[in-house]
Parts: C-alpha cells; structure tokens; sequence
C-alpha cells in the first residue's frame, strides 16, 4: 500500500509550475501540479494516455487549439500525442496520472 495526499505540503514557485511525484505504481506514475494564479504550462504532448484532475481552483485547458474551462472536480483523459496547454484563472491544484513509461522530467521542463 502507498498513501500521499495531494493537499498536505503543497507549496507553489514563483516562476513556474511546482511538480511533484506523489508515487508510483506498477501501471502509472501520481503526479501533483500546483500552479499559481496566471502561471502556464506551454503547448506539449505526451506519447502516451494522461488523465489529468483539477483537485482545487480553476484553469483554461487547451486541447488542439479549443479551450476547456475546467474546475475543482473536473476530470479529462486525452490519448498520447494530443497537444494541450494549462493556464491557471487562479492558485490551482491539479493530480496528473502519467503512464509508467512517461517521465516525469519531461514535465519538469515545461
């Protein structure tokens, strides 16, 4: 068993995304993103499925050039090489399930 939380120590950068690795399973890698108010994370794509959670706040996520307003709660799986962009309305946490393939670096360095 592997217990995280994706409120407890959350803490923000000033300049870009915080990422976190909350663990990982045999299938996916858990991912915490806490973005400030305004903060982005630039058009990318990954090579395989994502699913991704708002937890808290509210962003514009970007999907082939059409924008989804997406609040706490809100849930959207997208296949591998779709491009999407993140841009926080406001302070915002967001769980990010990635495929055990995927690497984390490759979200660091958005």
């Amino acid at each position: 068993m592997v217990k995280a939380s994706l409120l407890e120590g959350v803490t923000y950068n000033e300049s870009k995304p915080k990422i976190d690795v909350l663990f990982e399973t045999e299938q996916t890698k858990e991912i915490r993103i806490a973005l400030n108010k305004n903060q982005r994370m630039k058009e990318h794509k990954t090579p395989f499925p994502i699913v991704v959670e708002v937890v808290t706040g509210k962003i514009d996520f970007g999907v082939n050039n059409e924008k989804h307003q997406m609040g706490a709660g809100d849930l959207i799986s997208l296949e591998g090489s779709v491009p999407h962009d993140v841009h926080a309305i406001e302070p915002t946490i967001i769980r990010l399930s990635l495929s055990k393939s995927d690497s984390v670096e490759r979200i660091r360095s958005m």
